[in-house]
């Protein structure tokens, strides 16, 4: 990414202090502890879809801010997080305004599809938030369609998880999906445009994933603005 320095901003909002990049709102961090947006918390909901024993390890592609990070934190303290982002002012965003370094988690700065084309460790849960361009023309980076996706799930774990968050581009993701894995499950967030996709195989039907999540304090309060809902094969 390359730009002047007002392509990425920090500013106060209503939910907490949000990280903006290219006009696109990429990372919100609230002041309580993991607190954050519903679409981070929509990101997150997937490390519930795992049995406790397999939260051991997880992968943000796209970073920004943190936020999802936080919260998985805030979720599974013992949990193992690698976070890659490829933009420096993100990062240096991140650091000097939202406490990056305080969350204990192996920050990789580098392209993420480039990441796990090399990466050998594979991860339970691996969440996907890459998105290029201006707000009113935002997508998917170009090499998550050459073999990116590909790349990701085999960084997935025997038994884990790929979420990824979609804004424009959900039908073209799930159909990518789908020819890797079983895509089984939708989250949405109601009053926005984002849709994740979940993939893996043998989760925990819609009801289920419910009740673990008003089982979380800190995903509970998000509820009423998720929308999860079973796909057909």
């Amino acid at each position: 990414m390359s730009g002047g320095p007002s392509r990425v901003e920090v500013r106060q909002g209503s939910g907490g202090l949000e990280l903006r990049v290219d006009g696109t709102l990429a990372s919100v961090v609230g002041a309580g502890h993991g607190e954050t947006g519903p679409v981070w918390a929509a990101l997150a909901a997937p490390l519930l879809a795992l049995p406790p024993p397999r939260r051991r390890r997880a992968l943000i592609l796209g970073l920004g801010a943190g936020a999802a990070a936080r919260l998985l934190r805030a979720l599974e303290p013992g949990l193992e997080i690698t976070g890659v982002e490829l933009d420096a002012d993100v990062l240096a965003a991140a650091r000097t305004h939202f406490g990056l370094d305080a969350l204990g988690i192996e920050t990789v700065h580098a392209d993420a599809v480039e990441y796990v084309r090399r990466e050998q460790r594979c991860f339970d849960l691996v969440i996907e938030d890459l998105f290029v361009g201006p707000n009113r023309s935002i997508h998917k980076p170009p090499a998550l369609w050459d073999d990116g996706y590909r790349a990701a799930w085999q960084r997935v774990a025997a038994g884990g998880v790929l979420a990824v968050n979609t804004i424009h581009e959900g039908p073209r993701v799930r159909r990518a999906l789908a020819a890797l894995a079983p895509v089984p499950l939708q989250v949405g967030v109601r009053r926005y445009y984002n849709r994740i996709y979940v993939a893996g195989h043998a989760l925990p039907g819609v009801a289920e994933l419910r009740r673990r999540l008003a089982a979380e304090p800190l995903l509970r309060r998000h509820l009423p603005q998720l929308a999860l809902r079973t796909l057909a094969p």
